[in-house]
């Protein structure tokens, strides 16, 4: 509770408690690279994660980058994390427009297929 790096000397068995991992995150969201891969798949815990440190995506399970709320909330703190977003997230319009608004050096990262169209090409 007061110091989330500790989980860094914790054994397996800890970084796979989700209570432990859900007080490390609150001090400490980067802490979530600690998790076991179990918890590195679990949605809530995920979320809390990239809501507060974007870049918590890195570390997500390969479904979790494919989930739409996930990815926005990481998007919304650290646009330039789209580029570990799922290639269907990366087409998606609304992640693409918050990834930009947040940091418009997202623009190298989104789907080949947004960077013609229109409404992006003046983010380029």
């Amino acid at each position: 509770m007061q110091d989330g790096e500790a989980l860094e000397f914790a054994s397996n068995r800890l970084k796979g408690n989700k209570e432990i991992l859900d007080l490390a995150i609150k001090t400490a969201p980067w802490t979530i690279c600690y998790a076991s891969d179990k918890l590195k798949a679990d949605k809530e815990l995920m979320l809390k994660a990239c809501k507060n440190y974007g870049q918590a995506l890195y570390f997500a399970s390969e479904d979790l980058r494919d989930d739409k709320e996930v990815v926005e909330a990481a998007v919304q703190n650290k646009g330039i994390i789209i580029k570990y977003a799922s290639h269907r997230l990366r087409c998606d319009k609304e992640v693409v427009r918050l990834a930009l608004a947040q940091d418009k050096r997202a623009f190298q990262f989104i789907a080949a297929e947004l960077k013609n169209d229109e409404e992006f090409k003046k983010e380029e």
